[in-house]
């Protein structure tokens, strides 16, 4: 890793290391997410002015009415997709500037994300070029719609909250998949695991979340 991928200062190790005890605190386990997301540079995927503040658990604008997420909330998201297993193809929807994406990188053998930004696909595949990451795959797309062409995928993880959870979401899921969705208003949403059984589909509300709205369309 490349000195300016380190950090120095309010960007250092130490200062990862001390957000990586925030998520503990807040009650993330797994072993791998907390190792990532210690090692993943996160002031590469925020303006140059907010970089002392990329190792704060908290959400920093990325432009575009967007945000970069909370660190705790990526890798309690990414903690959910992996209990189910070993995981070979997962969809992100909501790419943003590509951090939730590099996280996955790390952790699943393929990772296909679309956004609907078509400024955020061109900042997010700047972001895993400079990262040498080569396993994500960022399409312009709308997120309602997941990416059928690729599906069926072992997890879903969605970056932003529809009112409801899409069809089009569940339906591309592998029997044994999990998708991970905020779901409801703004300001105040539930944090949904739903998992594809031979059955159907079981759902679990398990956290009150904040994110920005899944909007429909691409611009």
């Amino acid at each position: 890793m490349n000195q300016s991928h380190q950090g120095i200062g309010m960007t250092s190790q130490r200062t990862r290391d001390r957000l990586v005890r925030r998520i503990i605190e807040g009650g993330v386990k797994d072993h791998r997410v907390l190792e990532v997301i210690r090692q993943m540079p996160r002031h590469i995927f925020v303006d140059e002015a907010l970089a002392s503040r990329a190792y704060e658990d908290t959400a920093l604008p990325i432009g575009y009415g967007q945000t970069i997420s909370q660190p705790y909330v990526v890798a309690r998201m990414t903690e959910l997709l992996l209990q189910g297993g070993e995981l070979k193809r997962v969809l992100e929807v909501g790419t943003g500037c590509g951090y939730q994406a590099a996280v996955l990188s790390q952790l699943v053998e393929q990772v296909y994300s679309v956004e609907r930004l078509q400024p955020l696909v061109e900042m997010a595949q700047r972001h895993l070029r400079k990262l040498a990451i080569r396993n994500v795959r960022v399409s312009h797309s709308d997120g309602e719609w997941g990416l059928e062409d690729r599906a069926p995928f072992d997890g879903i993880l969605v970056a932003a909250a529809p009112e409801q959870v899409p069809e089009s979401l569940k339906e591309q899921l592998a029997v044994g998949g999990r998708l991970v969705i905020p779901v409801g208003p703004p300001g105040r949403q539930d944090l949904l695991l739903i998992t594809r059984t031979e059955e159907g589909f079981q759902q679990q509300v398990l956290d009150y979340v904040s994110f920005v709205p899944l909007v429909g369309g691409v611009s």
